[in-house]
């Protein structure tokens, strides 16, 4: 079995497979979502420990259905408490977000908070919906009692 001719196809398929993984990236990078998100300083918690975190966000455009959704944790704790979720459009102009969420008593107090709000859109798949992210924010606020 000669060896060279097997060499040469498998070069020729590399090159061919390099060609088109070039191509690829720029071709994901067209269909990824963009936008921003942003989280208001303060924050607003309730004696029943409902919390209320607000901001703003924009995207341009959408195939599925796009949500704002917001958790925060405090302290040293690692959990994350989820803190509700808002439908977002997606028309290019920036718009307000609020969401409100309940967490157990005691767990989330007045004072510092580290804050997670993401503009994520339901993208259908093989008919499956998958999470596409427009955008990710990360901050401090305070939240102060209402």
């Amino acid at each position: 079995m000669r060896v060279r001719p097997l060499l040469g196809a498998a070069a020729g398929a590399a090159l061919l497979l390099l060609t088109g993984a070039g191509a690829a990236p720029a071709t994901a990078s067209a269909l990824a979502p963009t936008g921003s998100v942003t989280v208001d300083a303060v924050g607003r918690i309730t004696a029943d420990g409902t919390v209320t975190l607000s901001g703003t966000y924009r995207c341009a455009s959408s195939s599925g259905p796009v949500f704002v959704s917001s958790s925060l944790s405090q302290g040293v704790s690692t959990t994350r408490h989820g803190i509700g979720g808002t439908r977002a459009v997606c028309d290019g102009a920036e718009h307000r977000w609020v969401n409100t969420g309940q967490t157990a008593p005691g767990a989330v107090v007045p004072g510092v908070a580290h804050v997670e709000a993401t503009l994520m859109e339901l993208r259908t798949f093989s008919g499956l919906p998958l999470p596409s992210f427009h955008a990710v924010q990360g901050q401090d606020v305070t939240l102060s009692q209402a």
